[in-house]
């Protein structure tokens, strides 16, 4: 990416569109519109979200693969996208060569939440009751791969006990089934889960991330309730088809940051519970290595066959 033709100093002169590879109403998706919003008003040019969803996210992250890289089309991706190539045999791209970083646009901290039906309060009594009851305890996720799924059997591993996974086609979904006690723990995200846990129908015992969330005051995290060492944070990044200019990646990626710290993206971002990034590309690159390092570990804790 080192290379930037004459043309790509007059860049943006077209629309340009971010690619979405899960459906309206996601978490990605949320983030990316307001974000195309600020991103054409810093611009000055159109800039629109396209979802493609399909295929645990493969869809919509191939399309932006083959895309010409002349900074018309970008491409948003959460943690499954590092996740990806532990769990599926043959992906159509190569998440290391195919694509530029560009930034990472968010942090996102779960929520460990049960039923208020249950006896437990805490991590430590989650743990204690797993132990006593092999087998009577299942968790839901937004699908294998997803950083929902992985997360949860991050904790598995490192709480040293046996929950069932019971995949969702949505966040959302897999949190109606633990209203509906089909399963019983979720480590959901905060929005997805906080309207209930005001309501007193889920308890949350702690959060993933490195720190307490404003949203959830009093609640530890994972790492404080006894599960030393543990963290966890989704993300949302923002990644370009490869071969895109340099000097469109610096663009994108500068106006990408402002927006990100802009007042509004920050209101967005608090009602979600996660916190503003704007990481240059090469601090996104390195992130990026690690998660896909990381994340291969635990799909081999977690006995996850490629598909």
């Amino acid at each position: 990416a080192a290379w930037s033709p004459a043309w790509s100093q007059n860049w943006p002169n077209k629309s340009i569109r971010i690619i979405v590879p899960q459906g309206a109403g996601g978490s990605t998706d949320q983030v990316a519109r307001p974000l195309a919003k600020l991103l054409s008003d810093e611009l000055g040019q159109s800039v629109f979200v396209e979802n493609r969803p399909g295929s645990g996210s493969v869809n919509g992250t191939d399309v932006a693969a083959k895309s010409a890289p002349n900074g018309n089309t970008f491409l948003a991706v959460a943690v499954s996208f590092a996740v990806s190539p532990s769990i599926y045999k043959k992906l159509p791209y190569d998440v290391n060569k195919d694509f530029e970083p560009v930034t990472q646009l968010a942090s996102f901290p779960n929520v460990l939440v049960v039923s208020s039906s249950l006896p437990i309060k805490n991590v430590k009594e989650l743990i204690a009751y797993a132990k006593a009851n092999p087998g009577k305890l299942n968790y839901g996720s937004s699908g294998i791969g997803s950083g929902t799924h992985l997360s949860m059997e991050l904790f598995k591993y490192m709480a040293g006990v046996e929950i069932m996974h019971v995949p969702y086609k949505s966040g959302a979904l897999s949190v109606n089934a633990l209203l509906a006690n089909e399963v019983q723990v979720n480590l959901a995200t905060i929005s997805t889960a906080i309207p209930h846990v005001k309501s007193g129908k889920l308890r949350a015992l702690a959060v993933s991330g490195k720190t307490s969330v404003p949203l959830l005051p009093g609640i530890p995290t994972l790492n404080e309730s006894g599960v030393t060492g543990y963290e966890y944070d989704s993300w949302i990044a923002l990644l370009a088809p490869a071969k895109t200019p340099r000097v469109i990646l610096e663009k994108i990626s500068s106006a990408t940051s402002k927006a990100v710290q802009s007042a509004e993206m920050k209101t967005i971002l608090d009602m979600e519970g996660a916190r503003p990034v704007g990481s240059t590309p090469e601090e996104f690159n390195q992130f990026l290595k690690s998660e896909i390092v990381r994340w291969q570990k635990v799909a081999e804790f977690a006995n996850i066959q490629p598909e």
